[in-house]
C-alpha cells in the first residue's frame, strides 16, 4: 500500500526543514571554508603612515552611556591614525544621565570631537542621519559606545579603500573575557564564528553579509543611511553597499573589544529587537536574494535568511514529526520526536542547575541556541504586527564585573 499523502508531506517537511537548518549552521560554513582556502584578502591597500590616507569621520549615536563614553572617546583618539585626518562626531539621543556632560567635558580637550545633543528621541537612524549630514570625509567609520578601538583599528579598516571596488570594511570585534555563570562565553564563541564566516564571504565573493554595527567603515560615495523607523541600520548600510555594486569585506586585523552581554534576559531583549529589524531589511533587499546561486544571493540565503527562519523550521520539524508518529511512522520518528522534546527541556535543566551554582558548558550552549531562536520568533511576530518606533535602550554594561 503506498504511503498516504499526509505522511509523504510530513516526511518531506521534516527532512527538508532539517536539511535547511543543517545548511545554515553546518554545511554553509564548511563549504565557505573550503571555497576560501588558499584565497587572499584585498591586497590593494594604503601603506601604514602613508600621506595618501584619506580623512575619516567617526560617527557614534549614544543614549545613556555614561558608563562607557569616556573610555570610548579616549580609545578613539588614542589610535595611530593621523589625528589631523580624524574627526569624531557624537550625537546624543536626548540622554537623561551624565552622558552629555561627559562628552562636553571631553570635547574641550579634543578639538576633533564634535558633539550634537538632540532635544528629543529619534532612534539611532535619526541620530545617524543628523551626523552623516555634518560629516564630510570620504570614509565614515560607524561604531557603538561599548566597542573600544585598539591602536591599529582605524588604519586596518581604512587601508582597503585604496581599492576603488571596496565599499565597506567590517571590524573584528572580540570579547576579551567571559564568565562561566552567564552567557558571555556563548556570545564570545558566536562572535568569533561570525567574524570568520564574514571574513570568508568577503574573500570568496566580496559579499560579507552585514558588518557588526559596533565597528565598520564605509565609503561615503556608497553610504546610504537607514530610513527612520529601521531598527538594524548596520545591516541596511551593508546591503545597500552590495546593491550599489561595491564589495563588502571583513578585516580580521581591525581588532576592537566589546563589552558583550552576560545575562540571558538582556541578550534576549536585544536579539528580539534585532530580529524585528532583520525582517525589515529582508523586505527592503529581497531583490538581492535572486539569483540564489550568485555570490550575494547564495550568501544572503545561507547565512542570514535561513538563520532568521530557523525557529519556524524547528517548529515545522516538531509538528511534522508528531504527525508521522501519530500516523504510525515507525521507531525512527518516535526517537526523533523524543529527542526534540528532550532538547526543549534541557534549557529548564540548565536554569535549575544554574540556581545551584552548577554550570555545564554544553547545556549553556543549548539554552543559548533555543533562547536566541525564541527571540527571533518574537521579533518576527513584532515585525508582522508593525514596528512603531526605532528608539532603543542600551544593553546593561559591564555585567560580568558586578
Amino acid at each position: 500500500m503506498p504511503p498516504l499523502p499526509d505522511v509523504v508531506l510530513a516526511a518531506a517537511t521534516f527532512w527538508g526543514s532539517l536539511l535547511l537548518v543543517a545548511h545554515t549552521y553546518v554545511l554553509y560554513p564548511l563549504l565557505l571554508a573550503r571555497l576560501a582556502r588558499g584565497r587572499r584578502q584585498n591586497a590593494e591597500v594604503y601603506a601604514p603612515g602613508s600621506s595618501e590616507l584619506p580623512a575619516v569621520d567617526v560617527l557614534l549615536a549614544v543614549y545613556n552611556e555614561e558608563q562607557v563614553i569616556e573610555e570610548k572617546i579616549r580609545s578613539t583618539f588614542a589610535t595611530t591614525y593621523p589625528p589631523e585626518k580624524l574627526t569624531f562626531y557624537i550625537g546624543s539621543d536626548n540622554s537623561a544621565d551624565r552622558t552629555n556632560a561627559l562628552i562636553t567635558q571631553l570635547a574641550a580637550e579634543n578639538p576633533g570631537l564634535k558633539f550634537r545633543p538632540l532635544s528629543q528621541r529619534t532612534g539611532k537612524p535619526g541620530v545617524m542621519e543628523v551626523l552623516s549630514e555634518q560629516a564630510t570625509a570620504p570614509v565614515l567609520v560607524l561604531t557603538d559606545a561599548n566597542v573600544f578601538f585598539t591602536p591599529e583599528t582605524l588604519y586596518e579598516l581604512v587601508k582597503h579603500f585604496r581599492n576603488p571596488a571596496i565599499g565597506l570594511v567590517g571590524g573584528h570585534i572580540l570579547n576579551p573575557v567571559h564568565h562561566q555563570a552567564g552567557i558571555s562565553g556563548q556570545e564570545k564563541a558566536y562572535l568569533e564564528r561570525e567574524n570568520l564566516i564574514k571574513y570568508q564571504e568577503g574573500v570568496v565573493w566580496g559579499s560579507m553579509m552585514g558588518a557588526f554595527g559596533g565597528c565598520f567603515a564605509v565609503r561615503r560615495a556608497c553610504y546610504h543611511p537607514a530610513p527612520r523607523g529601521f531598527i538594524v541600520d548596520d545591516f541596511f548600510i551593508s546591503m545597500a553597499v552590495l546593491q550599489s555594486g561595491y564589495q563588502a569585506i571583513n578585516e580580521l586585523a581591525a581588532v576592537c573589544h566589546e563589552d558583550v552581554s552576560d545575562k540571558l534576559p538582556e541578550e534576549f531583549r536585544r536579539k528580539a529587537r534585532i530580529s524585528a529589524g532583520n525582517f525589515q531589511n529582508l523586505a527592503a533587499f529581497r531583490s538581492l536574494l535572486w539569483p540564489p546561486w550568485r555570490g550575494v544571493g547564495f550568501a544572503f540565503w545561507s547565512h542570514k535568511v535561513l538563520r532568521w527562519l530557523t525557529p519556524l523550521l524547528l517548529l515545522l520539524m516538531l509538528l511534522s514529526c508528531a504527525v508521522l508518529v501519530a500516523r504510525g511512522g515507525g521507531g525512527l520518528y518516535r526517537l526523533l520526536l523524543a529527542g526534540q522534546l528532550l532538547a526543549l527541556l534541557l534549557p529548564l535543566l540548565d536554569a535549575a542547575l544554574h540556581r545551584l551554582g552548577i554550570h555545564l558548558r554544553l547545556l549553556r550552549f543549548i539554552s543559548h541556541f533555543y533562547s536566541m531562536n525564541a527571540a527571533l520568533l518574537l521579533g518576527f511576530w513584532r515585525y508582522l504586527r508593525g514596528i512603531k518606533t526605532a528608539v532603543w535602550e542600551p544593553t546593561a554594561r559591564f555585567q560580568g564585573k558586578r
